[in-house]
């Protein structure tokens, strides 16, 4: 009986026990007590972290295919109303059934008819475990868009709502556009969320079947529909309303049943660092306090008034530092006169100072500071750091101040998606993360095979002692390889890496792209495939893009990708050497990191200071092997970090719902 119960939880994933009692569909993620904890984490760490597609897969695959060989002789109108007849027996048979293979099949013949193209049956068998809740590891190139048409289609077919989350806009806007044909063929409506759009508009959308939105959108306006709505106090409500067929506006987004979400590694742990917020003006501190405090920390000096915790990314005074403080600021009033406030204020001002660096953690453009997303390397619009730090940062730049702002409403990444009834997804790059997406998100983890074989060549890594160095090093190779014919990508992780480089290369035709030029961003990737382009790009270049190589390019070669520097973790360095030798093509990637890179010296500054005394032969070098032994230590200690914090976030928020709850506000 059990276990006809799980199958049927399987094929019909709508049927979950944890279903909140509301009138939206939405799920309610059941309280752990601290035992169910410690063997969720034992179990998650016990288990395989990821299991690879099997037999019952590929027999559904080719089912599929069988399954198409004939619906070319319909007619489009007869292709409508054939997916429109699905819905009764979908909903009957759940996905896992012939009405599912039918629908896969219908969706892959107006793929056809409108991209030009058929499904591999390497992305039906993805699809297919994307509909039923699984997280899937595609290696880079291998179609998720296309993947995405074939479970977004059956489920939407079925009658349940379906949200494709994104990154970005950008990307948003380009799989819906792609996609739309194929969706229109079915008799599918759908849309895709512009958060600038007037109200109205962006209310129609969300009523669309299939619903195209980035992640941040999606959440944003999850919370600011739910903030202060009389008509969602309570589910009692929200029914009485809707039978009543009055009294309350159809809710942003109207239903939280089932989620695709393209790049879950970035959506759902990168962008999780931190809670999401919608914030009201609210002044605390004045422009003479930004400047007193940091007039205060410019005369203060490391070790003796302070230490830096580049890990944690947090400055600590010490004992000498706070009486200095005091010393310094005798005779302000106002928060000055408060030790405790006197601290925040001074430790945000070394922050700005001594963390927070301009072109690499931010920008500023029309008289404002933009910061920049450190995994994407693209503009977070209108985001502020808080308590105050962002304001501090625009006085050190010498620019007005923007008004603080105070917490109205939050949520985590994590508690919002655990809200979905169920949700799918896929990334390039889940290995890594597979324990903690499967402890936190409850979601099992599957790998995809590729199509083609995969031809791309590693040649190695090279450790030089200096930036300067390992600047040099990377135009002389780009150059060499432009010369062959080959397009080249160098990665970089900031903005001002990136401005380097391209200075470097001066007299040799190159495009830059990073978050100045982020509008461009379409347009420069369109032409990096072409024969000997040299493209320099942050990590905006990594994700969702799709590097399509001219005859005269792949005839060269392929795409030769230069990593600048190690990232944080060790998805992001896969991702963009991902963007070689996708879909069969050639392709080849290397490593020109120098032992002074952020990353390096942040996380492991002891193996560092190390390998600068290693004796070498080339004077400007030291043993590539040094760099691996750096970047596992290294990224290891950023991954971990990074792990603890998501995980704390995520406690705080649990702990704020709790206390909500008690007080009757939530």
């Amino acid at each position: 009986m059990a276990v006809a119960a799980l199958r049927l939880t399987a094929c019909r994933p709508w049927d979950t026990r944890d279903r909140a009692p509301s009138a939206l569909p939405e799920r309610r993620h059941p309280k752990l007590k601290w035992w169910d904890r410690a063997a969720i984490a034992v179990l998650t760490a016990l288990k395989p972290r990821i299991t690879d597609t099997g037999s019952a897969d590929r027999r559904f695959a080719a089912r599929v295919v069988r399954a198409g060989r004939r619906l070319d002789r319909l007619s489009d109108d007869d292709l409508r109303a054939t997916a429109a007849s699905l819905r009764p027996r979908l909903l009957a048979e759940g996905f896992d059934g012939p009405a599912a293979v039918r629908a896969f099949a219908l969706t892959r013949e107006a793929t056809r008819r409108a991209l030009g193209y058929r499904h591999h049956p390497v992305q039906i068998m993805g699809a297919r475990r994307i509909l039923s809740g699984h997280l899937t590891e595609m290696a880079t190139g291998e179609g998720k868009t296309a993947t995405t048409a074939l479970a977004a289609a059956t489920a939407a077919l079925a009658g349940v709502p379906v949200h494709v989350v994104t990154v970005n806009e950008y990307l948003c806007t380009r799989d819906h556009d792609t996609l739309l044909p194929v969706y229109a063929l079915l008799g599918l409506g759908s849309a895709a969320i512009d958060p600038e759009a007037d109200p109205a508009v962006k209310r129609r959308a969300w009523l669309a079947p299939i619903v195209h939105v980035s992640g941040k959108t999606l959440v944003f306006e999850y919370l600011r529909e739910r903030l202060g709505r009389d008509d969602l106090a309570s589910p009692q409500r929200r029914a009485a309303a809707r039978l009543a067929g009055a009294g309350a506006r159809p809710s942003m987004p109207p239903a939280l049943a089932f989620a695709i979400v393209d790049e879950v590694d970035s959506v759902l742990i990168d962008e999780a660092q931190t809670p999401l917020i919608i914030a009201a003006p609210h002044r605390r501190m004045s422009d003479a306090d930004c400047h007193i405090a940091l007039a205060a920390a410019r005369v203060m000096t490391a070790p003796e008034h302070f230490r830096i915790r580049r890990d944690a990314r947090r400055v600590e005074l010490t004992d000498a530092g706070h009486a200095a403080l005091a010393r310094a600021t005798e005779g302000n009033g106002g928060l000055w006169r408060v030790p405790r406030a006197r601290a925040e204020l001074a430790g945000h001002a070394l922050s700005a100072l001594h963390l927070y660096e301009r072109d690499q953690h931010y920008i500023v453009t029309d008289g404002k500071v933009q910061i920049v997303d450190e995994f994407t390397g693209r503009i977070l619009g209108d985001r502020q750091w808080q308590a105050g730090l962002h304001q501090m940062v625009e006085v050190k730049e010498g620019l007005d101040l923007s008004e603080e702002r105070r917490t109205l409403a939050q949520i985590t990444y994590q508690e919002f998606f655990r809200r979905y009834l169920w949700f799918g997804g896929m990334s390039g790059t889940l290995a890594e993360v597979a324990r903690e997406l499967s402890r936190t998100y409850d979601r099992p983890l599957a790998r995809v095979p590729t199509n083609r074989r995969v031809r791309r060549r590693l040649t190695g890594t090279r450790l030089y002692r200096t930036e300067r160095a390992k600047i040099a090093a990377i135009v002389a190779r780009a150059r060499r390889m432009s010369d062959r014919g080959r397009p080249v990508l160098i990665g970089t992780r900031s903005v001002d890496v990136s401005e380097r480089i391209a200075a470097a290369l001066a007299g040799t035709p190159c495009r830059l792209l990073n978050a100045r030029q982020d509008a461009e961003e379409a347009a420069i990737v369109a032409e990096a495939g072409h024969a000997g382009r040299i493209t320099i790009a942050t990590n905006m270049a990594g994700r969702g893009t799709d590097i399509k190589l001219t005859p005269e390019a792949r005839a060269a070669g392929g795409l030769h990708v230069i990593l600048t520097e190690f990232h944080e973790s060790r998805r992001i360095d896969r991702q963009l050497m991902g963007r070689a030798g996708r879909q069969g093509d050639p392709g080849s990637c290397e490593q020109i990191v120098a032992v002074t890179d952020p990353v390096l010296t942040r996380f492991a500054p002891g193996l560092c200071r190390a390998a600068r005394l290693i004796p070498w032969p080339l004077p400007r070098r030291l043993p590539g092997p040094c760099a691996s032994a750096i970047r596992v230590v290294a990224q290891a200690r950023a991954e971990r970090r990074g792990a603890q914090t998501r995980m704390a976030s995520l406690r705080r928020s649990e702990k704020l719902a709790e206390l909500m709850a008690f007080t009757g506000r939530r």
